[in-house]
């Protein structure tokens, strides 16, 4: 298992989940190279911008984008899917994550979260 580090954004936005809920999804949201080399498309998805690989993980309300450095996870930005919903709806996408990879208003959300702060693991 690969060890998870969040940003002061990524963390953030976790925190806006009750105990238990957070204990729930950081249960759910454990990564393996196996689970990166073998994407499901479910759970796990990839996608490329500029050169850069970028991992979601789907866990029931959330949204994890994530990036790997050797063993380690770093969360960018954890979003809710209602978001993900209104978004969607608005924008009349079929795949979300497809279609992600072509947005730069996502990139931009990602870019932020990468030149945040990290201070958080679990």
């Amino acid at each position: 298992m690969l060890q998870i580090v969040f940003n002061e954004i990524s963390a953030a936005e976790i925190s806006e989940l009750d105990t238990l809920s957070q204990l729930k999804v950081f249960d759910e949201f454990q990564v393996t190279h196996d689970d990166l080399e073998n994407l499901d498309g479910d759970r796990f998805n990839k996608m490329t911008h500029e050169g850069k690989t970028l991992y979601r993980f789907r866990s029931e309300d959330w949204r994890f984008y994530f990036e790997v450095d050797r063993d380690t996870v770093i969360v960018h930005r954890v979003l809710h899917k209602g978001s993900f919903k209104d978004f969607l709806f608005r924008s009349n996408l079929a795949d979300e994550d497809k279609e992600l990879e072509g947005n730069k208003h996502f990139w931009k959300l990602i870019d932020e979260g990468r030149n945040a702060k990290r201070n958080q693991s679990a």
